[in-house]
């Protein structure tokens, strides 16, 4: 696959291992699981993502969707609402 440029946004405690709340990376990852495993490796996050949900472009999608350059990308870790 082609590198595409992919903005990806963390929240909560992945927000807090990596030190920021977005970048925008220059990838040749096809699919989020992809995606994730790499900035996984780069920021010393869990390897697993059995307890993650992922966006993209603002809807939940699935782990092995194809990604398009320009996508978002949002790793969301489990929450409570209340």
């Amino acid at each position: 696959m082609a590198p595409i440029i992919v903005h990806v946004e963390y929240f909560a405690s992945l927000r807090d291992k990596s030190g920021i709340s977005q970048e925008s990376l220059v990838t040749g990852c096809a699919t989020p699981e992809d995606l994730y495993r790499e900035v996984a490796a780069r920021h010393s996050f869990p390897p697993s993502r059995e307890s993650l949900s992922v966006a993209v472009n603002e809807q939940f999608a699935e782990w092995s969707c194809r990604l398009r350059d320009g996508d978002r990308v949002v790793f969301l870790t489990p929450f409570a609402g209340g």
